[in-house]
């Protein structure tokens, strides 16, 4: 354990950041999930509405800088392609 204050203070942050990006990686996976369930059950409309939630929610952990923005394009271009093909 760290003896200097500012060190402690860098521990305390630092185990903040990572749970915060933690949840927000476990949130834009479960949207993930959410999309691919819609597609093996073959509905386009519960698709269409679980990709629209997907990207703003991987959008939004790109903005805070959880994902790299070319990882979170390519993960919302997956996803579109995806659905995209279901027609």
């Amino acid at each position: 354990m760290a003896n200097i204050k500012s060190a402690k203070k860098r521990i305390l942050v630092s185990e903040k950041r990572a749970a915060r990006n933690k949840a927000i990686r476990s949130r834009v996976k479960t949207s993930i999930k959410k999309v691919n369930a819609a597609i093996e059950a073959n509905d386009k409309e519960a698709a269409k509405a679980a990709l629209h939630d997907a990207t703003s929610i991987i959008a939004k952990a790109a903005s805070k800088g959880v994902y790299h923005k070319n990882n979170s394009a390519r993960k919302i271009s997956k996803l579109s392609q995806a659905v995209n093909k279901m027609a």
